[in-house]
């Protein structure tokens, strides 16, 4: 068996999704995922990742992880790691087809049938626009229009203790909101106003006084602040005792964030912005985590996120998968979530979940009464529906052995 074809298919709906697929010619096709970048991505996979997968064994994954590590981006979460991670994925899905066993099961087994689960609160619209600049390309901030039952984002700007109850009652462990964003757009992160400050803990008090200690809270912080403020922030917060803090400032200075760390009595949460273990591994030596968060899709994969999950647990350091990109993404997340020995609990977005989720792959894993449960089919356990490649939307290329092919948007 060998690789006869790479494949990127980006949508116009979804203009920062690039799912990749990986051909084989006895006719299976693993299946891969990455965000942000979308059509940089793309163009990586085919100059790049294909030109060294045309022709090889699909099963070779280790070979292949190693042979696509470039001269630059080696160690961030840029395009080329990005790309890299989407390939990795498919290539483990095939390992999957080939031997009939699900990803946690190749890794090892499970060590739990399902995995706690807390809501990261957006809309069913986050993060879907093309970003303006280098920052998260953010949706439906504020704009007071509901497209459905889980528009979360409004739910906690507007109606925290509402929300806190439905997601309680829903089994959730805990709940993500990033009330402060909004305030650090008007200084660029450098100070924050009485006003502002008083005005972003609001939700804060309204979870508690609704919910008591029922639901964990999660602060967001997005890495927009600079390093005396988030300090400030986290003050102000620690008496309605916070889940965590996720990315407090920016991830470029381990030291800095040790010094955050050392202000607060509330753990870090660090961060899926990193890329491969070495990134990870500057954190933990600093001590600077309580948590490791990273996303499979941007990391290095299914291979890199086994290693960085080895080594947060070689620092007694629990992990924590993020989903907030795309279902395949989620689908990886619960794999490696199911089988790896420090996990502490796994991201849901219930507003994706139960929305564009389910209009673009097969199957999703089972999410009941605030608890995940892995997909049990070979491989990932899910494939694209088939109407997303026929979309008008769709702009899907194609290298192969024989030349490349491409349908544009």
């Amino acid at each position: 068996m060998h690789i006869s074809a790479v494949e990127t298919i980006r949508l116009g709906e979804f203009p920062n999704l690039c799912f990749v697929r990986v051909h084989t010619d006895q006719g299976l096709i693993g299946l891969g995922e990455t965000y942000f970048g979308a059509e940089a991505v793309s163009a990586w996979v085919h100059e790049n990742a294909a030109p060294t997968l045309l022709g090889a064994d699909p099963l070779a994954i280790e070979r292949h992880w190693q042979n696509l590590v470039g001269f630059v981006g080696s160690r961030s979460t840029g395009v080329e790691n990005r790309g890299r991670s989407a390939v990795d994925i498919a290539l483990w899905d095939l390992l999957g087809q080939v031997t009939g066993q699900p990803i946690y099961q190749l890794l090892g087994g499970s060590m739990r049938d399902c995995i706690p689960v807390y809501n990261t609160c957006a809309g069913y619209h986050y993060v879907q626009k093309v970003p303006k600049n280098a920052h998260l390309p953010v949706g439906n901030w504020g704009e007071g229009l509901a497209r459905g039952p889980y528009e979360d984002l409004e739910g906690f700007l507007y109606h925290a203790d509402e929300l806190a109850q439905s997601l309680r009652d829903e089994g959730f462990m805990g709940m993500k909101i990033w009330p402060f964003d909004m305030a650090a757009e008007k200084t660029g992160g450098h100070g924050i106003s009485g006003e502002d400050l008083s005005k972003a803990i609001e939700p804060f008090e309204k979870i508690r006084r609704a919910v008591g200690d029922e639901i964990e809270i999660m602060v967001e912080m997005h890495s927009l602040w600079d390093l005396p403020t988030a300090k400030r922030i986290a003050q102000a917060l620690e008496p309605f005792r916070p889940y965590w803090f996720e990315d407090p400032i920016r991830m470029d200075s381990a030291r800095s964030l040790r010094e955050f760390a050392r202000s607060t009595r509330v753990p870090v949460a660090a961060s899926e912005t990193l890329g491969t273990r070495t990134g990870y591994r500057d954190v933990l030596e600093q001590h600077a985590a309580g948590v490791v968060i990273f996303d499979p899709t941007w990391t290095g994969g299914i291979s890199e996120s086994k290693r960085i999950a080895s080594l947060a647990e070689a620092y007694e350091i629990p992990i924590a998968p993020h989903d907030c990109v795309g279902p395949v993404s989620l689908a990886v997340d619960v794999h490696l979530s199911a089988h790896l020995p420090n996990t502490l609990v796994q991201e849901v977005v219930r507003a994706f979940y139960s929305g564009w989720y389910q209009d673009l792959v097969t199957e999703l894993p089972r999410l009941i009464s605030g608890y995940i449960y892995p997909l049990t089919g070979p491989g990932l356990g899910l494939q694209l529906q088939p109407d997303v490649l026929r979309r008008k939307d769709a702009s899907i290329r194609r290298s192969s052995a024989g030349g490349a092919a491409c349908k544009s948007l």
